[in-house]
């Protein structure tokens, strides 16, 4: 099984159709940011394209995306943000969205503290899910911080300290992240496997892939 997840699309509906096996994987997954400041409209555009390339799509808000916009998803059954899907048999997937605090006043900012809140719900859900020795992907929206995905051009770290001490101390076997698009790459925080795609538009994605004999894997590819 395998499923292709990326972020920042900022109505870049070009994106999708583009993957490489798009069409055959088991999902297509946004970690946030469809718009560029925009609604459920706008959202719709991006989701409805997104659909064409593969009809199994789950999505969730980034910083750039209105607030009203997880109601939108919510009701196309894709949402993901503070949410957890059972992806396959021992699988579990988890979503947070939003980011923190930004210099720009995006429309869709939370605290620190929020943001770990969130995701210690989501991860919970996501446990229940998988059930005992199950595994979780999380794909959360802001950065952890500290890392080179979250690293602008100047060298300053601007991601998220509750997503990095979330992930140091659940471990989840894979996140996905996003939100700052020159962080593009893969670290390793213990045994978390975290990557960011950066800007869809630039060609990057993550290839998820559960071997038949129950290997989770993620690597970083380009269109």
């Amino acid at each position: 099984m395998e499923w292709i997840v990326l972020g920042d699309v900022h109505e870049d509906a070009g994106v999708f159709a583009g993957i490489p096996g798009v069409a055959g994987a088991d999902g297509l997954i946004i970690s946030g940011d469809l718009t560029n400041r925009g609604g459920p409209r706008e959202a719709g555009l991006v989701l409805a394209a997104a659909r064409r390339a593969n009809p199994a799509v789950l999505a969730q808000i980034g910083n750039m995306d209105e607030p009203g916009v997880t109601g939108f998803l919510e009701a196309e059954g894709a949402n993901i943000h503070r949410a957890a899907r059972l992806l396959a048999p021992g699988l579990a997937l988890m979503g947070v969205g939003w980011s923190t605090p930004t210099p720009f006043d995006t429309p869709s900012e939370a605290s620190e503290a929020d943001l770990a809140a969130w995701l210690d719900q989501a991860h919970a859900a996501a446990l229940a899910l998988a059930g005992p020795g199950g595994r979780v992907l999380a794909v959360v929206h802001n950065a952890p911080h500290g890392t080179g995905l979250d690293r602008l051009p100047n060298g300053v770290s601007v991601g998220s300290r509750a997503v990095r001490a979330f992930l140091e101390s659940a471990q989840p076997e894979i996140c996905v992240c996003g939100h700052i698009h020159e962080g593009q790459g893969e670290e390793r925080l213990g045994r978390c496997h975290v990557l960011n795609p950066g800007l869809a538009g630039d060609g990057g994605f993550v290839r998820v892939l559960l071997a038949d004999e129950g290997r989770l894997s993620a690597r970083l590819e380009r269109r």
